[in-house]
């Protein structure tokens, strides 16, 4: 029997959200730039996740490109990010970005907050 090899853990960008990241870039005058995914404490929860947009990586940064846009994540974020898909809803319920995180155990009522 032929073993099957795990998928590495990485962090994934939907199109639809690395569309609207490249929007607000450009409503920003940024065109081009990547977006640095973080995680940092605070929130509801313990943990909240920050986005930012900037030109250049950070010296300890992995880098993961994805729908023609890089992502930046420090190697303190990307354990608690690991497998974790961004998304964007444009839903009734309002409008952001969504982070789809297999390690949250809780999550607040916003979504914008987690614990591991």
């Amino acid at each position: 029997m032929a073993r099957v090899q795990p998928e590495p853990l990485t962090i994934t960008i939907t199109d639809d959200a690395a569309k609207h990241v490249r929007e607000f870039a450009s409503d920003m005058g940024k065109p081009g730039c990547s977006l640095r995914v973080a995680v940092k404490g605070g929130g509801c929860s313990g943990l909240t996740y920050d986005l930012d947009l900037v030109d250049t990586p950070g010296e300890n940064d992995k880098v993961i490109s994805s729908h023609g846009l890089e992502l930046y994540v420090d190697k303190k974020s990307y354990i608690f990010l690991a497998g974790t898909e961004l998304d964007y809803s444009g839903g009734l319920n309002g409008k952001g970005f969504v982070f789809n995180n297999p390690n949250a155990k809780t999550a607040c009522g916003c979504g914008t907050s987690f614990s591991v």
